[in-house]
């Protein structure tokens, strides 16, 4: 399963404190394929840089680099989606589209729109419903 997950999501995923720490679990373990591109790339260092040191974000990013189950994707094109919303998060629309992904994973409602539109057909999910589809239980 192809997914691309949002920067909010897999930030706090890294910490072994945190309650979704089962989705970088999950990524570790190759349950599910991450695409990518070097615009997501950038942005995930940066915000774990931000939020949780320059050092973590370091070892998450080469982490990333040397795991099999991250596919790295060129974008060729810009749909801007969500140009009018968000324009910062129509990289990980582009990437969904451009990977084919199963999903984006998300919990920022103004993806939302995007279930408005037909094509390209972006199937959204939340993490309580990505936990399930991993098959992810509560301990």
């Amino acid at each position: 399963m192809k997914v691309v997950i949002d920067t909010n999501i897999l930030w706090v995923s890294i910490s072994r404190k945190s309650k979704t720490h089962w989705i970088y679990e999950s990524l570790l373990r190759g349950n599910f394929i991450l695409c990518v591109t070097t615009d997501i790339l950038e942005e995930y260092e940066e915000i774990i840089g931000q939020k949780m040191g320059e050092e973590v974000a370091e070892a998450f990013m080469q982490t990333l680099i040397y795991l099999p189950n991250v596919e790295f994707i060129t974008r060729y094109y810009e749909w801007n989606l969500l140009n009018d919303i968000d324009p910062d998060d129509d990289k990980f629309v582009d990437c969904a589209v451009a990977s084919n992904s199963d999903y984006l994973a998300t919990n920022d409602r103004h993806f939302n729109i995007l279930n408005e539109i037909d094509f390209p057909k972006i199937n959204l999910i939340n993490l309580d419903d990505f936990k399930k589809i991993l098959g992810v239980s509560d301990l």
